[in-house]
Parts: C-alpha cells; structure tokens; sequence
C-alpha cells in the first residue's frame, strides 16, 4: 500500500453535521483525503452502501459527503474508497484496510440518535483523579498489607508517599489515597479553576485502579469510611481469600459500605458548593472475578446477606449475568473473561 494515501474523517463538526443528531432525523457524514487521490467514495452504513459526493477542495485536501437518515438505534459506518491508482480499500477507525477476509465491524466509526453531551460539559475543565495516588486525608482506611491476595501476589501498602510507583507492581500496591482527602484538596481544586471532578472508578474492587469491580452498590471503604475492622491478614504463604476476614469484613461489613456511601455523598455536596460537578468511571462494560454476582474468591460464599455468585452455584440469580463454556458446578471456572483475562 503506498504511504501516499491519506484519508481522514471523524466526528468532530468538521465530519459530522449535526454533531448530535435526533431519531429519525438526517445525518450528513464527511470524508477528506489529500487533493487528487479519490476517483469514488462510498459510505457504507449498516448494511447499506450511499456514494459520496464531491464536496469541494479546502486547502489541499478533498471534502465528499453524504447524507443519511438514522433510526433510534445505534449504527455503524465506514467507507470505501477507490484511488486514482485502481486500488480499492475499506476506511474505519484502525485507518485503512483490505476489505476482503477481515472483520472490522467492531472498528467501524458509531453514531448513537438522541445522545447528547450536556452544555456545561462544552469547554469545562476537568481534573482527572486516580482516588489512590491523589491524597491520603485518612489512614485509617488504608488497604494493608497482606490484607489478601490478587494475581497470585499479597497486596502491599506503600509507605513513602514520594516513591515513585514500581512498573512491575501492577494494581497490588496502595498508596493510600481516599476520598477525604479529595475533600480536603477541593478548595485547592477550585483555586485552580476546574469545572469538574472526573473520578476513576471509586466501587469496591481489589485493584488500586479499581476496573475490577467487585459491587457496584458501595464505595469501597478503603477510599471511605472503615467503622467495622475486624479480622485477620492473610499468613504469607496463603493465598486463599477466604481466609482474609479483614478484608472480608472491610468490604462486606455493611456500616463500612454505609459509610463509605455518606462521606461520597459529602464530596459532591461540597464539590457542588464550590461550583465542582462530578463525574464517575462507572466500568458496565464487565466486572471482576472477586464480584459478588461471581465470587471466583468465595469470600460471599454461606452469608445470608448475600445469595450464591454464578462461581459458586448453578442457581445463582446471576447466572445468565455470564457465559459458561461448561456445565462444572459447583465452582465453575469456565467464565467468559474480557480479552481472556480471568479476573475480568
């Protein structure tokens, strides 16, 4: 493929007109490439294919178009084009590509009718926090360590706030950050002048990314509150999680969640009092292997607060929440991961 060939499109107002457009409502989708190089475009939207019209030359680049009308569901799209040269490629996301024998239709660009990006959101200023490494405002609740054990490892808390985060230790180290010390930081964030507060998922979950969600009910107590503190660490050698009772009880204890719950409540009301909107990572797209609907850890397994994970039992009322590619109860390790990752 020459590396003379140059397309671009996305869905900025320069490509998309209206940016956000209504159910039933018409779309008009552009394409530009380097000026001369496209003898015909086409638009291919669903199953359908719309040839593109010659827009005009701004710069020097070609602009084609066209125009479609949108249902109320979500579509996808992508173009073909032919070059001057003869050639003949398909264009999406991942940039240009031979059309025959490759599925791409999960790189296809997507447009979602009726979604809307609320006014304030045009132009506010976020500031981004990663809960962990942001402000250590109570040690109390700090994850310890030994507390259990993720990824084959036991979790480790950093003492030395200031060291620089090992490479190698993945989301098994934790400096301690929590949500009191984001309050504590607001009046510092609002001199600076942010709009809003973008946090990385804040719900209970074992990695100090927390992309692994263990129950999107709570905020995790050990960015909250920890009223209830008992049990054990786990020996060094231990690896099982349901020996870890300290853990057990952090996350499980129902005035920890309660809690944890309130002091977010509290966040937003001062973030909100200072003129901060927040903004949460919420991860619906898959949870993680220690999750209550799963409990690959078995650290919900007997309570009768909670009912069986579809790890444990056949019967769970979470089984159709996952793909099994056997029939092995009890403690069904044949779950669909995301990407193939066990504990996704």
């Amino acid at each position: 493929m020459p590396n003379s060939y140059q397309l671009f499109h996305d869905q900025t107002l320069d490509y998309i007109h209206p940016l956000q457009p209504l159910p039933e409502g018409e779309v008009t989708i552009s394409l530009s490439s380097e000026s001369n190089q496209i003898a015909s475009a086409v638009l291919v939207y669903e199953k359908e294919e719309y040839p593109m019209s010659f827009e005009g030359t701004f710069g020097s680049f070609d602009f084609y178009h066209a125009t479609v009308r949108l249902g109320t569901e979500r579509v996808g799209y992508s173009f073909r084009v032919q070059f001057h040269d003869g050639a003949i490629r398909g264009y999406d996301r991942s940039g240009l590509f031979f059309e025959k024998g490759q599925d791409h239709s999960q790189r296809r660009f997507f447009l979602t009718p009726g979604l809307s990006t609320p006014d304030w959101a045009k132009g506010a200023v976020m500031y981004q926090i990663l809960v962990d490494r942001f402000c250590n405002g109570d040690p109390s609740s700090d994850v310890l360590s030994d507390e259990y054990a993720y990824g084959g490892r036991h979790v480790r808390r950093v003492d030395d706030w200031n060291r620089v985060p090992d490479p190698l230790s993945d989301f098994n180290e934790f400096y301690g950050g929590d949500l009191q010390g984001v309050i504590n930081k607001l009046d510092y964030l609002q001199d600076l002048g942010i709009d809003a507060i973008y946090f990385n998922p804040i719900f209970v979950s074992p990695s100090s990314h927390k992309y692994d969600i263990q129950d999107y009910d709570h905020v995790d107590p050990h960015f909250g509150r920890i009223v209830s503190d008992r049990g054990k660490l786990l020996d060094p050698d231990d690896q099982d999680n349901r020996n870890a009772t300290r853990y057990i009880d952090r996350v499980t204890n129902r005035e920890n969640l309660e809690a944890s719950d309130k002091l977010f409540i509290e966040l937003v009301e001062k973030a909100h009092e200072r003129g901060i909107r927040v903004i949460l990572d919420g991860v619906f797209n898959h949870c993680g292997s220690f999750n209550k609907w799963l409990d690959k850890e078995r650290i919900y397994e007997g309570r009768a607060d909670y009912p069986h994970g579809a790890y444990v039992a056949q019967d769970s009322p979470y089984h159709d929440y996952f793909s099994f590619h056997k029939q092995s109860w009890p403690y069904n390790g044949s779950y669909e991961g995301w990407w193939g990752y066990d504990t996704l």
